[in-house]
């Protein structure tokens, strides 16, 4: 493992204009007047609601899921009590599994990435801008190729060669992640990740690729999107389960294409399309704005 930088940049943890505001995110059984005791209960501690979206898989039973965005002064130390409350006056009642975060708590990032660098050096990008709510505290590779393009940006850029048996590479990658991360993005990381990763990293993964799969699998897609004349490119971004990408899908989009365009068009059409499918599911997991509802999701 090699890395060119020898520690995790020290950086600052809140957001401006984010003091004081948590997000309430609960899912459970639906019945009549959960909203109402939630805001009631928010109303209690002096809380402020800014935004509230919540969606019913059905009226009779099904499964509620709400999103409440508010702001209490004072929110830090406040905090402990305000979760004390819900989990003994809704959560138990309820059966609701809940989550509360501070929004001025930015999430932690590792990003992969092999050869291609678009969906990367995007993230990085909007990162520097500070158009994503999260801090980029490392990116790993299998290849050593992208380390000077990293390098301005001042993230710790950690060389991991995947070779033969993959679990010495997945040791080590979690030896780098394990309590230093929240999330970690698969920005067209060419590896499959075991189930057991999955497993011992207990943090979500978000994974981006072309949306010609299953049609188009393997080595050279946009040649073969060429020679099938093919209309419509896009990209799919998901999180990832061990069933190969099968996991609950967070963003889609697609753009039309023509006889016209080159295998080259095609790859550089289809880049576009990655980086703004990646951007935003990244961005909307960041502020807590999707919830999975077993294999699919909902995204407020």
């Amino acid at each position: 493992m090699q890395t060119s930088s020898s520690t995790l940049p020290a950086k600052a943890a809140t957001t401006n204009g984010t003091k004081d505001i948590g997000r309430l995110v609960v899912s459970c059984p639906d019945k009549p007047g959960i909203v109402a005791q939630l805001t009631q209960l928010l109303g209690e501690h002096g809380a402020n609601i800014i935004s509230l979206d919540q969606f019913t898989t059905d009226p009779e039973n099904g499964t509620l899921y709400q999103r409440t965005v508010f702001h209490l002064p004072g929110l830090a130390a406040r905090r402990e009590g305000l979760e004390a409350d819900i989990q003994a006056t809704l959560a138990e009642p309820l059966q609701m599994d809940w989550k509360l975060t501070d929004a001025s708590k930015r999430k932690r990032v590792a990003i992969f990435a092999s050869k291609t660098d678009h969906c990367l050096l995007d993230l990085l990008w909007r990162h520097r801008r500070g158009e994503i709510p999260m801090d980029v505290v490392m990116v790993i590779s299998n290849h050593p190729d992208l380390a000077d393009q990293v390098r301005p940006f001042d993230i710790p850029y950690f060389y991991v060669p995947v070779s033969g048996d993959k679990k010495d590479a997945e040791r080590k990658h979690l030896e780098l992640l394990n309590g230093n991360v929240d999330l970690v993005i698969l920005a067209r990381y060419m590896q499959i990740i075991s189930a057991d990763f999955l497993e011992e990293v207990q943090v979500p993964v978000i994974n981006i690729h072309h949306s010609f799969l299953p049609s188009f699998i393997g080595a050279g897609p946009y040649q073969k999107a060429k020679d099938r004349g093919v209309k419509l490119i896009g990209a799919t971004a998901h999180y990832v389960t061990k069933d190969l990408d099968e996991g609950p899908i967070i963003e889609q989009d697609v753009i039309r294409v023509s006889h016209r365009d080159s295998t080259g068009d095609l790859m550089r059409s289809g880049a576009d399309v990655e980086r703004g499918v990646l951007s935003r599911a990244v961005t909307w997991h960041c502020q807590d704005k999707v919830m999975r509802d077993g294999n699919t999701t909902i995204v407020f």
